[in-house]
């Protein structure tokens, strides 16, 4: 992130929910934002009394992941029912200028400009991709997402089931903008039942678009599985803001996201969101396994946004 709200494009603009909330919270409570700034300082959350202001006038919101942190500790210190607040806002934002885009859809991605992922597209030689009625339909997804000792991203592995709706069905476009640019693109792998075709990468916005060249063909009604995997070099591992997440612009029937994490720095709790449209957020908290790790299950979901975050 590039800072730590995000500010609207004009002051006039109505107030949003999380801001109409919290200024009401503020209020009952009878605390002044001098004295509320000190209770989460006590607390080891440290905002500006600047910051809450401009929080409960709607002028920016908390968008980093300290800022969110900080008010998880802040609805403990306004006496608010846990989650009240965070669930009024979006999923975590996407760094640099493209993180002031409206993202009131899921027709602009939320990680990178449109324009950067159509320059890919024309690149790959599927310039209507985004367009084009498609005949592939993703039955299944399962993600697994491994978080290393220092809290980088070690590497994704993902297994995905097709089904055809036309005869000759040969290929999937992958999508995947890395969290952090500046540590240069993942090496992507193919591990079952597909090869790399045409393939590019966006350095600048961490954006790579590639062929999954099928084995073989498959007709109509037809299914087939594909595994691949994004591999980040390291230590240190590239900064992935404590989210994975995928964004959806078909439905799929089903999605499985597993993050797991090092043994000895587990963090100390863990939620699921996801958004369809323009709805609200939905959260939930989720509690690791003994294997390090959590999962959550999206059914019949999108178009929108699932995903997996986390703080130490």
């Amino acid at each position: 992130m590039v800072a730590g709200s995000a500010i609207t494009d004009d002051d006039d603009q109505p107030p949003t929910a999380f801001a109409t909330t919290l200024r009401s919270a503020i209020a009952t409570s009878g605390l002044s934002l001098d004295r509320i700034q000190a209770r989460l300082l006590a607390r080891g959350a440290s905002v500006s009394v600047t910051a809450l202001s401009y929080w409960q006038s709607g002028k920016r919101q908390p968008e980093r992941q300290s800022s969110l942190s900080a008010v998880r500790v802040l609805e403990e210190v306004l006496a608010v029912p846990a989650g009240s607040l965070l669930s009024l806002l979006p999923p975590p934002r996407p760094r640099g200028a493209s993180s002031r885009r409206s993202r009131a859809t899921t027709e602009q991605p939320m990680t990178f400009p449109l324009e950067a992922l159509q320059a890919l597209l024309e690149k790959v030689g599927a310039p209507n991709a985004l367009e084009q009625h498609h005949q592939l339909k993703l039955v299944g997804l399962h993600d697994l997402c491994e978080i290393a000792a220092d809290g980088g991203q070690r590497a994704v592995t993902a297994r995905a089931v097709f089904q055809a709706g036309a005869d000759g069905q040969d290929r999937w476009l992958l999508v995947y903008a890395q969290g952090d640019p500046d540590a240069g693109p993942p090496v992507l792998n193919t591990l079952r039942n597909c090869h790399v075709g045409r393939a590019e990468v966006d350095v600048e916005h961490g954006l790579t678009v590639a062929e999954l060249l099928f084995d073989r063909p498959i007709d109509r009604g037809e299914t087939h599985l594909i595994e691949y995997s994004l591999t980040n070099p390291g230590p240190p591992y590239p900064e992935c803001r404590n989210t994975h997440y995928r964004e959806f612009r078909r439905p799929v029937r089903e999605y499985l996201l597993e993050v797991r994490f090092d043994p000895d720095t587990i963090p100390a709790k863990c939620w699921q969101y996801s958004r369809q449209g323009t709805s609200p957020l939905d959260r939930k908290e989720l509690k690791p396994d003994q294997g390090s790790g959590v999962h959550a299950v999206a059914l019949d979901f999108g178009p929108g946004v699932f995903g997996i975050d986390w703080e130490y």
